[in-house]
């Protein structure tokens, strides 16, 4: 059984390794955030320089539309994967995944509702 701390740590590294492989780069800083049912991640500095220079050229609402569409459709595409990894770091299994990312800050969040509750093992 794993710690609270070890288990959003794992996700990190496999949201990390995911947007690294899938993507083509890392976020520049991430966090995971297991609270009872709920896995939230949250990542800064995710978009490409092709993302940034898409957005950049493009009238403001259509780069954005366009970013998040492709990036949902990316996510949606590799969702059995990012479930799979979520289901083997907290040994439950995944119920929804939802999404969203910002083309002007480049934070991305992603929400995992989980079947229920993870066991954690507590720290001292």
């Amino acid at each position: 059984m794993k710690t609270r701390g070890e288990i959003e740590a794992a996700i990190c590294k496999g949201i990390s390794r995911f947007e690294q492989d899938y993507m083509g780069r890392g976020p520049k800083d991430i966090h995971a955030y297991l609270i009872d049912d709920l896995l939230v991640v949250r990542l800064t500095g995710v978009l490409t320089v092709a993302e940034q220079q898409l957005v950049a050229s493009l009238p403001a609402e259509k780069g954005r539309d366009l970013l998040k569409q492709v990036r949902v459709h990316l996510i949606e595409t590799a969702r059995p994967i990012m479930e799979a990894m979520v289901a083997d770091v907290t040994g439950v299994k995944v119920v929804s995944l939802h999404h969203d990312i910002s083309t002007t800050t480049g934070e991305e969040v992603v929400l995992f509702s989980l079947v229920e509750k993870p066991e954690v093992r507590e720290t001292r």
